[in-house]
């Protein structure tokens, strides 16, 4: 049990917490975290953390204000209550797909977040799967940025043939992604052609490679309403493909998701628990949820004892 390190969980993913809290072999701090009838948040740490190396996880996934606003107010709370050091550990980033401008007179709504973060007092930053890897550069404190892929990596190769197995990437801005990760399976590479007509809808174009007769795997950061997945789907078995599967990290699921992955072609989803899927998991057979904790973990006890996290946040190289 590593001396020094206290934990403290907000409300957004409270079983990750658990899990991490179980594989450093500490407790989670003892902290009051409620809302007032007129929805003000109210945060207290119960005990004395003065000095210590304090590690915060919430995931600012839905409802996002709610836990990005109690995010704040942890970190402010340990900072007047005189904490050592205040590292946000987010294993999901919330706002991390608004990371330019694509239209005029809109906010990078992403940068303000990084901004408030270090305003209330974050010392450090600790996350999993940037959408956008520049991210990391609107911080002025240090980002140690972790990527799921190796357990998602070591269950597909328990799981699935991979001598049968054709990596799909959903798009051209997860070929790298992809393309890693089928080199490390040591299997074929195809890409989903699609344009983007507004926000949450896509129109699926063509196939750039071949799946006739092959097992597929969709893999991306992260699945959100669904759409572009269950698309990619019928695209798959429209050029010949005998079955379909999907990967990613971040499982937003957002809005008809759920409906769409039951009505859809695919077999199966997997998963990280960077996002709490408890309510999701009962309502869909086919996720599979993997747990990232062991991952969170091991860079906590390496950055409390200021040993390198490299080979942790190393993504899979092509």
């Amino acid at each position: 049990m590593p001396e020094g390190i206290r934990l403290i969980a907000g409300n957004s993913n409270r079983g990750l917490a658990y899990e991490v809290a179980n594989y450093l072999d500490i407790p989670l701090a003892d902290t009051t975290v409620m809302t007032f009838s007129d929805g003000e948040l109210f945060i207290k740490i119960n005990e004395n953390i003065r000095g210590s190396d304090t590690f915060i996880i919430q995931s600012t996934c839905a409802p996002v204000n709610t836990n990005i606003m109690e995010l704040l107010l942890i970190i402010d709370a340990l900072k007047r209550a005189s904490a050592g050091r205040i590292t946000a550990v987010i294993p999901y980033y919330g706002y991390g797909r608004q990371d330019r401008k694509v239209q005029p007179r809109v906010p990078i709504s992403s940068k303000l977040v990084a901004d408030i973060l270090e305003v209330a007092g974050a010392d450090r930053i600790l996350t999993i799967d940037l959408h956008a890897g520049q991210i990391q550069g609107f911080f002025n404190i240090p980002v140690d940025h972790l990527y799921a892929t190796p357990p998602i990596l070591e269950y597909v190769k328990k799981q699935y043939v991979t001598s049968d197995l054709v990596l799909i990437s959903p798009d051209a801005g997860g070929v790298e992604r992809a393309r890693a990760f089928a080199r490390n399976l040591n299997t074929s590479l195809a890409i989903i052609d699609k344009r983007r007509e507004a926000a949450n809808v896509c129109e699926i174009m063509n196939l750039i490679g071949d799946v006739k007769g092959k097992a597929t795997l969709i893999l991306d950061d992260m699945i959100d309403t669904a759409g572009t997945t269950v698309q990619a789907a019928e695209i798959l078995m429209k050029f010949g493909a005998t079955s379909v599967s999907a990967a990613c990290t971040h499982a937003v699921l957002s809005g008809p998701a759920i409906e769409r992955i039951n009505n859809s072609l695919i077999e199966e989803v997997i998963v990280t628990n960077t996002i709490p899927l408890d309510d999701k998991v009962k309502l869909c057979k086919k996720i599979k949820v993997i747990s990232i904790a062991y991952l969170l973990g091991e860079a906590i006890k390496r950055i409390h004892e200021e040993t390198s996290v490299e080979s942790l946040f190393l993504k899979i190289q092509d």
